[in-house]
């Protein structure tokens, strides 16, 4: 994870925390600000008993003035909309614009960020 964050050019400063739960459960949270002063937040729950599991994540990319731009998550409160790999799906500029998805890594969804930041 902190690998990911270094490689990714547009990060001005980041804060990690690391919550563990039981021997294999954890809790990650970070808030990541970009160098356009927009900002990345996201949190996972992780069991690391045989691989890297998430039950739940949420990455959420918002401009200078907190509005979204994004959010991935998988709460499963769309059961209505029957998207392909549900609970997964992304918000698109609103929390009522939501669209089909699969799980995206940290990796990819900084990847993404990093299209869309604006350069100084």
């Amino acid at each position: 994870m902190q690998a990911e964050i270094d490689q990714c050019g547009v990060i001005a400063a980041s804060q990690l925390s690391f919550d563990k739960r039981a021997p294999t459960l954890g809790f990650i949270r970070g808030a990541l600000t970009m160098i356009d002063g927009s900002s990345l937040q996201f949190r996972e729950f992780v069991d690391v008993q045989h691989s890297i599991e998430r039950a739940t994540y949420a990455y959420q990319y918002m401009d200078t003035a907190k509005n979204l731009i994004f959010r991935y998550d998988n709460a499963d409160h769309y059961r209505n909309l029957n998207l392909p790999n549900q609970p997964h799906h992304k918000h698109e500029g609103s929390e009522q614009n939501v669209i089909a998805s699969s799980a995206p890594t940290l990796a990819s969804v900084l990847a993404e960020v990093e299209l869309l930041v604006q350069l100084p």
